[in-house]
């Protein structure tokens, strides 16, 4: 809330303000946020049993024979199909800015779209296709967490205008087919087909228009232009074409299938692993292709799909990575004893999120290769060199290390930095181990180079919290054990042809693939479910208490230093704190719902700032609550950033500098007027020092009462002061006097080194004149300047035009309300304008909260907890 106190008729009771909220609602962990994870678990699910029915009589040395039977020719048209699908991906980008009207080099947007795409591809985590890449990468180019945003979306629909005219186009050229998947009769899908072009020509006639916006599913859209809407048809049509040649091109002889035909099924495996969230779409798209291809051995399609997955897939995930490691280590070519410290700068702060993915995805890879045969031609030579016994022990290792992998994951995305150092370990560990149990270089090769990415970021982990303390959240959870439900699967369906006997259970030979695979199974599955269930065990967290009691005296001693004004909110009393180990920074907090609002940045040592973050999240998290970091600057954004939360820029911040301020020249003339007709009327203007306002505070609470009354509002919180007696005597009174009779005040947050003041509560006799708050806050500024404060701080302007920006989604209005509880005036461009008068510099200010369907809920706990209360928010 702005912290000019101008202050709005909707808020509460005086007694209600200021009482410490010892009885604020704690969060309440409910069943609604399981539904993601374990609609996730459903589908796969229903993936596993599609494919273990389709694939019963399956063997996975028929698979690899057939993958090593492709023709090396059709390998490289894939190769030139695919660059050419990724081509067209990284002009995405390029429509997207011109859309947005942001100029950034051709080189930095094909590079930056090139690796956000692979990565995005392969990896499937929010953190990737949401735009963490993107934001990183675009960081140098000025472009801010919204633009990322708007570039995702614009993607996004690109990608959607791709496959609706594919698949419109298949299905009216070779309806049979698609026919059979979706069970529909051929007049059906030619339906369908032609209900997809239609719309995609609809979509560029609307593109054609001028000022006609659309709104769909709360993003409100502005007509990008008749070029660019025509190129986002043709380079969607052109990327998806190639992705799915690519697979046709792969497709073994008895497919017999023309591509007409195969792009509308290429269209609904791709669709299905959309709507499944899993990575590539793995799994899902295979049902659908073995579905939909009955005539086709399904050892032989596997192949096919396997070699798919790497031409298209894996391919430009290693360019990707290499590009993304060797960037900014090829600007360094003249100063290798620089290199490392160079590489270690630029990927430090991206390094969690990825090597937290690639650390995941490594354990998984782990579980699945210990769950398949080894290759006889790489087992063989490791009879005569190596005894039985390290061959089993390295089995049964390597899935236990994946096993940790997983786990470690969560761990990584906190920077915690002993699971850093077990992770290194491990790292190496599973390498020899897959080295050992069957030569298996490829797997240790990636291990290798989640090694290297994870060493050069080393610095990045500097938190010392411990990993026992790490609470998995229903999605982990729902991730681990769909990891480990699908390596038992891949194992038992890889020797199903096998005949079951308990004497597998005691056999060990260098060829016994079988026995291993149900021992390393029945480890992981018994360790995985144990971790896990202490987890869920562990009893919760006790709710912070509303006051930090006998550690207030910390919090005095951080406000007085702060150079802040905003932070002496610390002390309007209805706040929590949550305090770092040393005492010197803290975060003030309240609980509203399960939204859990820190008010601004940490305050005190800038060092401590991250580390408190990071424990405000883990707190929220052991609550079942969402964080939101209210009112914060744009310095602290890549930090909320880092925590998964997305920045919704909420206004600006307007402070005057005073050593030019003046009443002579520019602006200040227009306030000229206004001094001098005060000067005739009587008008007196004093700064009481806390001495003195005792003696003065019935006067005070009389005309706070005669204002609430007049304007039929009450108290309001959190932000903002409360007119009560051991709230005022802490802060130096501002008084305006008709005569000898006061008129009006303001306490005044004056921070220690003279660097800031600001009004907190305004409050006026009902009979005061109109220009009463202008002539209070010109005298206060000329008092400040004679008193040499550098900054008067007349707090946040909202931006009116929020609501109209490109792409902004409808709950962005919603946060609004937010706003029009924190002034005097419902009109926020009468506000800036107002504010405008005095020639202050704006500094942006943020929401920061995780974005998707919870945000809308976020901001109404917001609105309710500044308004004070969720009737006085209606009211």
């Amino acid at each position: 809330m702005p912290r000019n106190r101008i202050e709005s008729a909707t808020s509460r009771s005086r007694a209600e303000a200021c009482r410490a909220a010892d009885g604020a609602p704690g969060s309440k962990p409910g069943r609604p946020h399981w539904a993601g994870p374990l609609a996730a678990l459903a589908v796969l699910g229903v993936v596993a049993y599609l494919l273990h029915h389709e694939l019963a009589h399956l063997h996975v040395r028929n698979v690899l024979a057939q993958l090593h039977a492709i023709p090396r020719r059709a390998l490289a048209i894939g190769l030139l199909l695919t660059a050419a699908s990724y081509c067209a991906l990284c002009c995405y980008d390029v429509l997207a800015l011109a859309y947005l009207r942001k100029p950034v080099r051709y080189a930095r947007v094909l590079s930056a779209s090139f690796i956000a795409n692979a990565f995005g591809n392969n990896l499937g985590f929010a953190a990737f296709t949401g735009g963490a890449f993107r934001l990183r990468l675009y960081a140098s180019s000025r472009l801010t967490a919204a633009d990322v945003a708007m570039v995702t979306g614009y993607a996004s629909v690109t990608t959607t205008l791709g496959l609706a005219t594919l698949a419109g186009a298949s299905f009216v050229l070779a309806p049979a087919r698609a026919g059979l998947v979706l069970h529909a009769p051929a007049n059906g899908c030619i339906v369908i087909g032609a209900a997809l072009l239609a719309a995609v020509v609809g979509y560029g006639v609307w593109c054609g228009s001028r000022r006609l916006r659309l709104e769909i599913g709360g993003w409100l859209l502005r007509p990008p232009g008749a070029a660019l809407g025509a190129a986002q048809i043709l380079l969607g049509t052109l990327d998806l074409g190639c992705m799915g040649a690519v697979a046709w091109m792969l497709l073994p002889p008895a497919a017999s299938i023309g591509y007409a035909s195969f792009a509308g099924l290429f269209v609904i495996g791709v669709a299905a692993g959309i709507l499944a969230h899993l990575p590539a779409g793995i799994g899902a798209f295979e049902a659908v292709m073995v579905f939909a291809l009955p005539d086709v051995p399904p050892d032989a399609l596997l192949g096919s799909l396997l070699a798919y997955r790497f031409v298209y897939f894996l391919v430009p995930l290693l360019l990707a990575t290499l590009l993304f490691g060797a960037e900014e280590l090829g600007a360094q070519r003249a100063r290798l004893a620089h290199v490392r410290h160079r590489a270690t700068a630029f990927i430090a702060p991206a390094v969690p999120s990825i090597v937290g993915a690639l650390t995941f995805i490594a354990g998984a890879v782990l579980l699945a290769s210990g769950a398949t045969p080894e290759l006889d031609t790489r087992l063989a030579p490791l009879e005569s060199l190596l005894p039985l016994a390290v061959v089993e022990l390295s089995h049964l290792a390597g899935s236990i290390i994946g096993l940790a992998l997983l786990i470690l994951a969560r761990a990584l995305f906190g920077r915690i930095r002993t699971a850093y150092h077990i992770t290194l370990w491990l790292l190496v560990a599973g390498g020899a181990a897959s080295l050992l149990r069957g030569f298996d270089y490829e797997e240790a090769i990636m291990l290798g180079v989640v090694l290297v990415v994870l060493a050069l970021g080393r610095d990045a982990f500097h938190r010392r919290a411990s990993i026992l303390e790490q609470r998995f959240t229903p999605t982990w959870v729902a991730s681990i054990v769909g990891v480990v439900a699908a390596s038992v699967w891949i194992g038992l369906t890889a020797y199903r042809h096998l005949e079951y006997s308990s004497d597998l259970w005691w056999t060990f030979a260098f060829d016994a693939d079988a026995p291993r695979m149900l021992r390393a199974s029945l480890v992981v599955c018994i360790l995985a479910g144990a971790y896990l269930l202490l987890n869920l065990l562990r009893p919760s967290a006790r709710r912070p208490s509303a006051r930090v009691g006998s550690g207030i005296g910390e919090i005095e001693r951080i406000v007085e230093r702060s150079t802040s004004a905003l932070a002496r909110a610390a002390l309007i009393g209805d706040k929590r704190f949550l305090v770092s180990e040393t005492g010197a920074a803290f975060i003030m907090y309240q609980v509203r719902g399960r939204s859990w609002i820190a008010l601004g940045d940490p305050l005190g040592a800038a060092h401590e700032a991250e580390e408190l973050v990071w424990r405000f999240r883990e707190l929220a998290d052991r609550h079942g609550g969402r964080i939101v970091f209210y009112q914060t600057s744009a310095e602290r954004l890549a930090l909320y950033v880092d925590l998964g939360l997305a920045a919704l820029k909420i206004g600006e911040e307007a402070r005057v500098a005073l050593a030019p301020f003046s009443l002579e020249v520019g602006s200040g003339a227009k306030l000229q007027a206004v001094w001098q007709r005060a000067q005739r009327d009587g008008f007196g203007f004093e700064v009481l020092p806390r001495e003195r306002v005792p003696a003065l505070l019935p006067v005070l609470r009389g005309i706070s009462d005669a204002w609430l009354a007049a304007h039929g509002a009450t108290e309001r919180r959190f932000s903002i002061g409360c007119c009560s007696e051991p709230y005022l005597r802490r802060f130096p009174i501002a008084i305006v006097r008709r005569g000898e009779r006061p008129l009006a005040f303001a306490n005044l947050w004056i921070t220690a080194g003279r660097e800031e003041i600001a009004a907190d509560i305004m409050r006026f006799a009902p009979d005061a004149p109109a220009f009463t708050m202008d002539y209070l806050l010109i005298a206060l500024m000329l008092w400040a300047r004679s008193a040499g404060i550098e900054w008067f701080n007349l707090g946040l302007a909202p931006l009116a035009e929020l609501e109209r920006e490109p792409l902004a989604p409808a709950w962005r209005r919603i946060g609004h309300l937010i706003f029009r509880h924190g002034e005097h005036f419902g009109d926020f461009e009468s506000l800036r304008r107002y504010k405008a008068n005095f020639d202050p510099a704006w500094e942006p200010r943020f929401l920061t909260a995780r974005g998707g369907m919870t945000l809308p809920l976020t901001l109404i706990d917001v609105s309710a907890l500044i308004a004070g209360g969720l009737g006085e928010l209606i009211a």
